[in-house]
């Protein structure tokens, strides 16, 4: 596992950075941005799975970031089902959802990777050094 020195090297915030900004992408530039609560729930969520993956990473222990990682992974779960919600009112494509939904997916797997990483880890944290 290459070397993490601040939040923005992991690929798993990267990704989850990607999405947010599909979802803005969807929010712009579709008829998702008339439906105000899905937009602003779908919104809140994607960023939502990008930020506790920060907010994990900067407690510097390890029990803390399995616990904003757990987080972050069921923000990731809610945007895939509000994306659905999407898809049934019309406002993208079946592509459009297969690719984002894809990435959904992808990240989920690798946020519960790095957690079993975490847990299975020696080192506790930074804090504990």
């Amino acid at each position: 596992m290459a070397k993490i020195e601040k939040f923005e090297d992991m690929e798993i915030w990267q990704l989850a950075r990607e999405i947010c900004m599909d979802v803005w992408s969807l929010i712009d530039n579709t008829p998702l941005n008339k439906d105000y609560k899905l937009r602003e729930q779908i919104n809140k969520s994607s960023g939502s799975v990008m930020d506790n993956i920060a907010e994990g990473y900067e407690r510097d222990g390890n029990k803390e970031f399995i616990n904003f990682l757990s987080i972050a992974k069921a923000s990731n779960g809610e945007t895939r089902s509000q994306l659905y919600r999407c898809l049934d009112r019309k406002y993208i494509n079946q592509e459009t959802f297969n690719k984002i939904s894809s990435k959904l997916l992808t990240n989920s797997r690798k946020i519960k990777s790095f957690m079993n990483y975490l847990k299975n880890s020696d080192r506790r944290g930074s804090k504990y050094d």
